[in-house]
């Protein structure tokens, strides 16, 4: 029994029926490397089922506090049923891509069951016609609630699913498994009780931490920078930013690792993912030109920062953000990098005063009966489409493994980020790095981008005259 942080429940008050609040991801796989060459329904059951010991979160379900006097507990489910987790369903023909992402798209779409553990694996066959895949590839689409964890520490559920060689790995002999028992109401009103006490004096040393933090901050800011520091709240307006309708679509690009690389180095001290932002400048640019227009504002993006150390880390959610302006109003590429990496320099240097974990331990006191009611009467009121949006993106960079992966001997193709949306940010970017290709995707509102390929061909343009110059 473990008690979710301010930070992780944070995820679960801002869902909504047209906002889930889930992550995921399109994994391709060739069974052709597996015994015999297939992979059958059941042996994928029986493959996860035998690791389920592996992570905690395959058994774990809500435990909400009376009244919602405190954040939820996770405990056992008593009742778990891995089978209605894992479903199968198969491509018509020609089983092409196009296919693949309409169908992700509807399965990204539904809310998770709350009353059950909050992941949904969908295993897809009849991937025939997929460029790059072998054909008789199926896909399996996952949904893990955001509360249960991030991008970084969805790795652990990575590697508790593959195997770094065809061969299954051999594991310590699974014990039966006893759920331990539900608490009860008064158990977790008692509790949350306790916390509240002690809440105040972890939030005061908090603020203690603070003081410092603005000195420093304000420091930086009088200084100077070579490109103004991106706050949140002054992004234009555009079609991704407002209210958010309950369907979704999903588009990828792939693209050598090797030539990011390349691209990085036009530009001194520029990294990888300044090479990811403006590429998505270029793209957000020119679909914004071609459809609804471009404001003359740059805009800007979020962009997640990982600040686990793996010691004492508390929750399944342990990020910070850094804000930067995709440099939309420049119309040359590579003056459009030039101007990304300027300006996340200087967010880097405020970062770096101020101490990213800061933003994230704040995060942590989510107040757990305002949030959820906050949430929900700001979508009611329409609050998204007034005022200027917190910022127009997210681009979310999660290295992977460089080397091959497996499930029950079938080799992993491409790895492909499923991501959420929510009010006043319609449109979110992935990027998911695996075996020297990297796949950037877009998850966004339907009513938002009813053409994805369009923005897709987009991406694939602004790539290409980055690598063109590289």
């Amino acid at each position: 029994m473990k008690q979710l942080t301010g930070h992780d429940a944070s995820f679960l008050y801002l869902e909504s029926p047209t906002q889930p609040m889930h992550i995921g991801a399109i994994t391709i796989y060739d069974p052709s490397t597996a015994p015999g060459g297939k992979v059958r329904f059941k042996d994928i059951l029986s493959h996860i089922e035998g690791r389920l010991d592996l992570a905690d979160l395959f058994r774990k379900k809500l435990a909400r506090v009376p009244l919602s006097l405190d954040h939820p507990w996770w405990v056992d489910d008593p009742d778990f049923d891995i089978e209605f987790h894992i479903r199968h369903i198969a491509l018509p023909e020609p089983g092409d891509w196009r296919q693949l992402c309409i169908q992700a798209a509807r399965l990204h779409s539904r809310p998770l069951d709350p009353s059950r553990p909050l992941w949904e694996f969908t295993v897809i066959e009849g991937l025939d016609d997929v460029a790059g895949v072998p054909k008789g590839s199926f896909a399996i689409v996952s949904k893990i609630h955001h509360a249960c964890l991030d991008g970084v520490s969805g790795d652990a559920l990575t590697a508790a699913i593959h195997d770094l060689e065809p061969e299954p790995r051999e594991l310590d002999a699974a014990t039966d498994w006893r759920p331990e028992a539900t608490p009860r109401q008064t158990e977790l009103v008692a509790r949350a009780a306790v916390n509240n006490t002690v809440q105040p004096l972890r939030f005061a040393r908090l603020v203690g931490r603070t003081v410092p933090a603005v000195g420093r901050a304000m420091s930086v800011l009088g200084g100077g920078t070579p490109r103004p520091v991106v706050r949140p709240g002054a992004a234009p307006r555009t079609v991704f930013n407002g209210t958010v309708s309950a369907h979704r679509v999903f588009e990828s690009i792939s693209m050598p690792l090797d030539r990011l690389k390349a691209i990085r180095r036009l530009v001194d001290g520029a990294t990888i993912n300044d090479v990811f932002l403006a590429i998505v400048g270029s793209a957000m640019r020119s679909y914004l030109q071609d459809h609804t227009g471009l404001p003359e504002e740059s805009l800007t993006v979020m962009a997640p920062i990982s600040v686990r150390t793996g010691k004492g880390d508390e929750g399944a959610n342990r990020v910070s953000a850094m804000f930067a302006s995709l440099a939309t109003d420049v119309d040359d590429p590579l003056a459009r990098l030039e101007a990304v990496h300027a300006s996340t320099a200087a967010s880097k240097t405020l970062t770096d005063a101020v101490g990213a974990d800061l933003l994230a331990d704040y995060a942590l006191f989510t107040p757990s009966m305002l949030a959820g009611a906050g949430a929900r009467l700001a979508g009611r009121m329409g609050l998204a489409n007034v005022g200027r949006p917190a910022y127009n993106t997210v681009v979310s960079n999660v290295p992977g493994p460089q080397v091959p992966l497996y499930m029950h001997g079938a080799r992993v193709v491409a790895m492909h980020g499923l991501a959420p949306i929510h009010d006043g940010v319609g449109l979110f970017h992935g990027v998911y790095s695996y075996c020297g290709q990297v796949h950037l995707s877009a998850t966004a509102c339907r009513t938002m981008l009813p053409d994805p390929a369009a923005y897709a061909a987009a991406l694939r343009a602004g790539f290409d005259e980055l690598d063109a110059l590289a």
